[in-house]
């Protein structure tokens, strides 16, 4: 089997898992988010934006993180280029993915974020990420820059994978995870 046809059968295993997950389990993974979020930023006197997703079908919501923290929003472009803006006031667009992002200001450098948490359907011990198969994460993350932004995957503890996963040469290792058991940072 190549590369592509085992992440195919991995993504389809872990998605079915995600998607029987109850309501209760994912608003635990919010939980533990919030607590993590808080106990780093208790480490910074001047903390930048906290890079976040917008949920997807039965992703964990973290959107409300946004009532104590300045966040940032991906917007997906052509070429699988993925940038942060500030998520602010102003209306959402959908992005070249369908994706509600802002559009209405300058993208954040790497030096102004200082997280990104980010939607995983499965990871493993060696912290390799199992996503949609896009390539933005990985693509950002190519830049030694975003690299060093702590990145932390956000998922329930049913699809953390007890076997590693298939990484290819571009898969870029997360910084940690987080589920409603544990944090993994």
């Amino acid at each position: 089997m190549t590369i592509f046809e085992n992440k195919k059968l991995e993504r389809d295993t872990f998605r079915k898992l995600r998607d029987g997950i109850a309501l209760d389990q994912r608003e635990n993974v919010e939980k533990n988010v919030r607590l993590y979020v808080d106990l780093f930023v208790k480490g910074y006197k001047n903390i930048g934006y906290i890079a976040i997703y917008w949920p997807l079908k039965n992703e964990v919501d973290i959107r409300s993180l946004k009532k104590k923290f300045t966040l940032a929003l991906p917007r997906c472009k052509a070429k699988k280029e993925m940038l942060f803006y500030p998520w602010d006031e102003k209306p959402l667009t959908k992005d070249y993915e369908g994706i509600p992002s802002p559009k209405n200001s300058s993208p954040l450098s790497y030096s102004q974020v200082s997280m990104i948490l980010v939607p995983c359907l499965s990871v493993d011990k060696n912290l390799t990420r199992l996503g949609y198969g896009g390539g933005y994460f990985d693509k950002l993350r190519r830049d030694n820059n975003w690299r060093n932004v702590p990145c932390i995957g956000v998922l329930t503890s049913n699809c953390v994978s007890t076997n590693p996963l298939t990484r290819a040469e571009w898969d870029i290792p997360l910084s940690g995870f987080i589920t409603e058991k544990e944090m993994f940072v």
